[in-house]
């Protein structure tokens, strides 16, 4: 099974880390209970953490002693982004990234806070040694990116692409036709032993992805 002993520890010692936070997601006037996925990159002096769920005390153990440089997140559901502003009054240096097309999301859970970096396809987050890049990839919502860790061999893909297929898109601000595209263009690109590492559920590779487009787009899901 693919996930982290499947990933590459860079020469300066940047590495993936792993917890999973469990909570609620709610749009649209629904509510549903989720586990997600927490990533936090970096070496033994400072790090990123790649999204923000339900409870800060599991991210902040992981961090540790470390300096927390950057909040990443890769879409604004509340599910992703709910204890932002736990982490940044444990690391008030840190800076919350997140793409402006996302604020519409954003604003729904903290409406007196505003992120710090404006992502754009092609940003790089510098980590150690380690380039963190922006891939922006609208579908499952309009501001959602990936984060591709080139010398990691893996991508943070959020709720873009999980193993078996697309993030849901039958909710506000999502399009199904968006997400294939944005799949197809910008991830299935990417070298085939590439780990995804999800925003739930467990981690896959673009190669073990990328020869099933047909039947989602045949299910249209």
């Amino acid at each position: 099974m693919t996930g982290l002993s499947d990933l590459s520890t860079t020469p300066g010692g940047v590495r993936v880390e792993h917890t999973t936070t469990e909570g609620t997601f709610s749009l649209d006037g629904g509510t549903w209970d989720v586990e997600n996925n927490v990533w936090v990159v970096g070496d033994d002096e400072r790090c990123v953490v790649v999204d923000a769920p339900h409870d800060a005390a599991p991210i902040l153990e992981l961090v540790g002693e470390r300096r927390l440089t950057h909040v990443l997140l890769t879409h604004a559901h509340d599910d992703h982004v709910t204890v932002v502003a736990d982490l940044l009054a444990a690391h008030p240096g840190a800076v919350v990234a997140l793409h402006p097309d996302d604020h519409v999301l954003w604003e729904q859970t903290h409406p007196d806070l505003e992120p710090g970096l404006p992502l754009a396809d092609g940003d790089v987050v510098q980590v150690g040694d380690v380039e963190l890049v922006v891939l922006h990839t609208p579908g499952h919502s309009p501001g959602a990116v990936c984060f591709h860790a080139r010398d990691l061999r893996a991508v943070f893909t959020g709720d873009t692409l999980f193993q078996g297929g697309p993030g849901a898109t039958g909710r506000s601000f999502s399009d199904f036709g968006t997400i294939v595209a944005s799949i197809r263009e910008k991830l299935l690109t990417l070298p085939p032993e590439t780990v995804v590492l999800t925003g739930h559920g467990a981690a896959t590779t673009i190669g073990a992805e990328a020869p099933d487009v047909e039947e989602w787009i045949r299910r249209g899901h």
